[in-house]
């Protein structure tokens, strides 16, 4: 058994997106290949977090690479579901109470506080 401190040693490796569409793009595609997808968030002293937290499986020699995709935002979005609409009109990204029809929607969780292995301000060399 792995003890907790030596657990918390690895932590994840945090990738900043350009914006709530490039997360929402991401997360619906992840949704559409029939993949349990939630965007978690969480609040820090810089604002509201929103990520989606995906394992890179069998990179290099580790077992698979944890990545943290995330956008930075001052206020917390108004809403429990991001949803996203690809057709012949465009891409349109939306958050919402609740999901609609002929949209993917991805639900929003938010936590009580940031996992202790998340830490995106730490720069990797």
């Amino acid at each position: 058994m792995v003890q907790e401190s030596r657990v918390l040693e690895y932590k994840v490796v945090c990738i900043k997106l350009g914006s709530l569409n490039d997360l929402a793009r991401l997360a619906s595609s992840i949704a559409m290949l029939g993949h349990s997808t939630h965007i978690l968030h969480f609040r820090t002293e810089k604002g509201h977090v929103y990520g989606l937290l995906v394992v890179l499986r069998d990179f290099y020699k580790y077992y698979g690479l944890p990545v943290f995709y995330y956008v930075e935002l001052a206020e917390k979005l108004k809403g429990s579901y991001v949803l996203v609409k690809v057709d012949e009109n465009g891409e349109r990204v939306e958050v919402s109470e609740g999901t609609r029809h002929g949209w993917i929607g991805v639900p929003i969780v938010s936590l009580a506080e940031p996992p202790p292995f998340i830490d995106i301000y730490v720069k990797w060399a």
